[in-house]
């Protein structure tokens, strides 16, 4: 949520600056703003609604400069008004700062801050920390920043730029992302990675409680208590050319049909690594639960990995979510496995789950998509996914990628406790490495897929149904028609048709029946009769079809056949190309849909 960029070298600030802001449109915002160093002073230029208002904004005001800073805001206090906006500045005007995240303690600060005399001229909590900055300011830019953030209670990431300074950055991380680049002539700050991957393949990233001075040719850092630290920038594999569309629509239809590579790269990558190796570091002998804990479209992928790993670990395997999870004083001890399951490794709900069941003793194993991330760093063990950079808010990529790892995973898990013979292993894998082909069978209907589209968008309600494996699909084949559509839907069990939403169907209520001859499909038939017999419109995607399906079905899409573990694979991209074609049609930002983040960094 949110977005952050900073630069400081000979170029152009203002350029970099905007092109950045544009790179993180898919986090999520609603303002925008920076503050470039110019001959004469710090100048603010903030607007309203899309990053194309700030460039016209920028451009007639004809400003230009070598240091600055820029932010996309997404409201959290006071509404999205150019006064909110970031950049801030303090009394002088000589200190520019941005922020994400949320300063809990912000009512307190600022009643002592105007009890001073210092004048505020936003809602926001974020103006409070310039303030502070100000009023810690002796001439040390760094310590500043320092002593500002430590009077500070919350979560933050901060960019700061000072007239007297201006060749420097300060930036600080407590509880959200930043990353840090230099160039021999030139230093970069950005709260996610795409912003400056043109410049930049290799970056660090701060961690908990640190403070970093980014400089023309370098970086410094500090821990939190204020020890320097070494820097050492970490490689990210990332092409820019995957933050272009080239060809597609959207983002998000470009993602869909990068599933097959992203699967195969991350089982490639696994698959060539032995189980004894990727767990090494853990002792599961005398694990006796397993708690996976995610977010959103994490959690769905967490939900289809207890369905295939406990018959197959013979341990009880519970998916949570993360932001109950962290809530609830679950039972978590020495002999708890924790795996959290997050694209971003910044998603704070599953981040404070992690360090609340470390904090008991529990191991845990991160499986995440962005190296460095804060879950990559705080797991005792990773399994990525390599999915590459995902730019629609909406997953698409990044969940079939984490079904993928799941699944191998639960397969060296039950390795490791001598549940699987090392030809039952490599037989696993086999089957399992089909899965990029099946994906593509089934991008090969999207025609098809299109046409269904076109009769059902104009429907306002959809139920989806589905059992066993098939249940966390069908919630979400819901989340992502309702995402990116704003259409209302909802996922159930199918064996909870009957205890409450067989009170919803009618003659104009789309019901989309997810049927697999590997999953219950006599009770799924029993149910399609149900919806039926009450008028429901049934779209029913079969990777198995007989007669009696064909009787019910007012529309079907025929699946290719898959064993069970591979059902993720081919009705997931049918549902996600039935989503995109529905929300393109009823001409919704598809890429960055209303109210969404593609990041959530604060609760």
């Amino acid at each position: 949520m949110c977005g952050i960029v900073g630069y400081v070298g000979p170029k152009r600030a203002e350029e970099i600056l905007l092109s950045g802001l544009a790179r993180l449109e898919y986090r999520g915002y609603d303002s925008a703003g920076v503050a470039i160093l110019t001959p004469n002073g710090l100048r603010l230029i903030r607007q309203v609604g899309k990053i194309s208002n700030l460039v016209q904004a920028v451009q007639e005001a004809g400003i230009t400069g070598n240091l600055g800073i820029g932010h996309t805001r997404w409201a959290t206090h006071g509404l999205p008004t150019e006064e909110n906006a970031h950049p801030h500045c303090d009394c002088t005007g000589k200190i520019a700062l941005v922020h994400n995240g949320i300063i809990e303690n912000h009512r307190e600060l600022r009643e002592e801050l105007l009890s001073r005399g210092h004048r505020f001229r936003s809602q926001t909590d974020t103006e409070v920390l310039v303030h502070l900055v100000e009023e810690e300011y002796r001439g040390d830019l760094v310590e500043a920043v320092r002593r500002a953030v430590a009077r500070a209670v919350g979560a933050y990431a901060i960019a700061v730029v000072h007239v007297d300074h201006p060749q420097e950055i300060v930036a600080a991380r407590l509880g959200s992302p930043l990353v840090a680049t230099a160039t021999p002539e030139e230093g970069f700050l950005a709260s996610d990675v795409p912003a400056l991957l043109p410049y930049a393949r290799a970056f660090y990233f701060l961690e908990e409680g640190e403070v970093a001075q980014i400089l023309p040719g370098g970086l410094r850092v500090w821990d939190r208590q204020g020890r320097p630290k070494e820097v050492k920038l970490r490689e990210v594999p990332w092409d820019p050319l995957s933050a272009e569309k080239v060809g597609f629509r959207h983002f998000m239809e470009k993602e869909i049909h990068e599933q097959p590579r992203a699967i195969a790269d991350t089982l490639r990558s696994e698959l060539s690594t032995p189980w004894e190796e990727g767990l090494s570091g853990l002792d599961l002998s005398q694990v006796e639960h397993i708690y996976l804990v995610a977010c959103g479209t994490s959690y769905h992928a967490a939900l289809v990995a207890e369905y295939l790993w406990e018959p197959l670990l013979g341990l009880p395997v519970s998916a949570e979510i993360a932001s109950e999870f962290r809530y609830k004083n679950p039972a978590v001890g020495e002999k708890t496995l924790v795996v959290a399951v997050s694209q971003s490794g910044e998603t704070i709900d599953t981040l404070m789950a992690v360090r609340g069941a470390k904090a008991k003793g529990a191991q845990v194993i991160g499986v995440v998509n962005v190296v460095g991330s804060a879950l990559a760093r705080e797991a005792h063990a990773v399994f990525y996914t390599r999915a590459g950079l995902e730019i629609g808010v909406a997953a698409t990529k990044t969940f079939t990628a984490q079904i993928a790892a799941l699944e191998l995973l639960g397969l060296w898990l039950a390795r490791a406790r001598g549940l699987l013979r090392e030809e039952e292993l490599r037989q696993a894998k086999e089957r399992l490495s089909r899965a990029p082909r099946l994906v593509e069978e089934v991008l090969e209907l999207a025609p098809q897929i299109e046409a269904l589209a076109q009769k059902f968008y104009t429907y306002p309600n959809f139920l989806y149904l589905g059992r066993g494996l098939l249940y966390p699909l069908a919630l979400e084949g819901a989340l992502k028609l309702k995402e990116i559509s704003y259409i209302h839907a909802e996922g159930y069990a199918a064996g909870e048709m009957k205890h409450g939403p067989i009170a919803l169907i009618h003659e104009a209520m789309p019901v989309v029946v997810l049927y697999s001859a590997q999953e219950l499909p006599e009770k799924v038939l029993s149910n399609m009769q149900e919806v039926r017999a009450r008028r429901g419109i049934l779209l029913v995607l079969a990777d198995h079809v007989n007669p009696e399906v064909e009787e019910l079905a007012d529309h079907l899409l025929r699946l290719p056949p898959s064993s069970r573990e591979l059902l993720p694979f081919t009705f997931t991209p049918a549902l996600q190309l039935f989503a995109y074609h529905v929300a393109r049609l009823k001409g919704t930002d598809v890429d960055q849909p209303r109210n969404l983040a593609k990041t959530v960094t604060v609760e």
